[in-house]
C-alpha cells in the first residue's frame, strides 16, 4: 500500500505509514481524534506532509535533508521527543516509561550541575592540553568548558569535582549534545514556535476556494484537489504562491468572523 498507492520506496517508509495508521485505525475505533504528527517534531511527520502536500513523482524516500528543523530532529534525542507521545497514545508500557523518566531526570540534573558547578583555571593549570586556548579567566561555569570544541564531559570529571561518573554513556552523550549546541538548538526553538502559529491555523472544512476572491484558477483547482488541512500545508504545496496564501488568510478571517457573529 505505501509503496504502491502512496508512492513511497524502501522498508523504513512502510514501516512508518504502517505505524500511523494502525494508532489511528485504533483511535477511530475508540471515537478518539486521530494523531497527526509535526514536521517540527519527527521525521514521521515530515514525510507524510510531504505525501500530502508535495504529492509524489518519483518514489519517496525519507532524508534528512527533507526536513527543516533535522537540528532538533536528531538520533540521539528520538526518545526524549517521542516516547513522551507514544505514552499518550497507550504505546509505552510502565516499565519502559519509568526507564525513560530515570534518564531524562538523569539528563536534567546534570545539565542543571554543569550550569551550577564553577570550574577554577588556576588550580588546573598543569593540565595544558586540555586548558589549551582557556585564558583571561580564572573561574569558569562546567557548562563553558564544555561548549569548547577539545573538552568532552569526561574531561570535566577530571577537572572538576563535578563527579558524575556514574552516569550512563548515553545520558553522558545527550548532556554534551545540548551543552555544545545549547545556541543552535534554542534559536531553532524559536523558530519553530514563530511558525507554529501559522501552522496549526486551521482551513475549514467546507471551504470553496471558488469562494476566494482574487485567487488565480490554478490555485483553486490544486487546493481543491490537494485539500490542505492548515494553511502550513497549503504554503508547501507546488504551485501555490505567497500571494495566493496571503489572500486565503484574509479569507479565513472573515470566514471566522461571520462564523461567530
Amino acid at each position: 500500500l505505501a509503496g504502491q498507492i502512496n508512492g513511497t520506496t524502501g522498508y523504513e517508509e512502510a514501516a512508518a505509514q504502517g505505524l500511523v495508521a494502525g494508532i489511528n485505525a485504533s483511535r477511530q475505533t475508540n471515537n478518539l481524534e486521530p494523531w497527526l504528527p509535526q514536521r517540527s517534531t519527527s521525521y514521521i511527520g515530515v514525510l507524510i506532509d510531504d505525501l500530502v502536500t508535495k504529492g509524489v513523482i518519483e518514489p519517496y524516500r525519507m532524508f534528512t535533508s527533507r526536513a527543516e528543523y533535522r537540528l532538533s530532529l536528531r538520533e540521539d534525542n528520538a526518545d526524549l521527543r517521542l516516547t513522551p507521545v507514544g505514552r499518550d497514545l497507550g504505546l509505552v508500557k510502565d516499565d519502559r516509561w519509568a526507564k525513560f523518566c530515570e534518564k531524562r531526570d538523569s539528563i536534567d540534573k546534570g545539565l542543571k550541575q554543569l550550569r551550577a558547578t564553577t570550574v577554577s583555571i588556576a588550580n588546573n593549570i598543569h593540565n595544558k592540553q586540555l586548558l589549551k586556548g582557556v585564558n583571561g579567566q580564572s573561574n569558569y561555569k562546567a557548562a563553558e568548558l564544555l561548549k569548547r570544541p577539545h573538552f568532552g564531559f569526561d574531561d570535566l570529571t577530571n577537572l572538576t569535582s563535578f563527579g558524575e561518573s556514574e552516569l550512563e554513556e548515553d545520558v553522558k552523550y545527550q548532556i554534551e549534545v545540548q551543552i555544545k549546541y545549547e545556541g543552535y538548538i534554542r534559536r531553532q526553538q524559536v523558530e519553530v514556535k514563530r511558525q507554529l502559529g501559522f501552522e496549526s491555523l486551521e482551513l475549514p472544512k467546507n471551504i470553496n476556494y471558488k469562494e476566494v476572491n482574487g485567487l488565480s484558477t490554478e490555485a483553486r483547482q490544486i487546493l481543491t484537489f490537494q485539500k490542505p488541512a492548515t494553511m502550513g500545508q497549503a504554503s508547501r504545496i507546488a504551485g501555490i504562491t505567497p500571494a495566493a496564501l496571503a489572500l486565503l488568510s484574509v479569507h479565513i478571517k472573515r470566514f471566522k468572523s461571520t462564523e461567530y457573529s
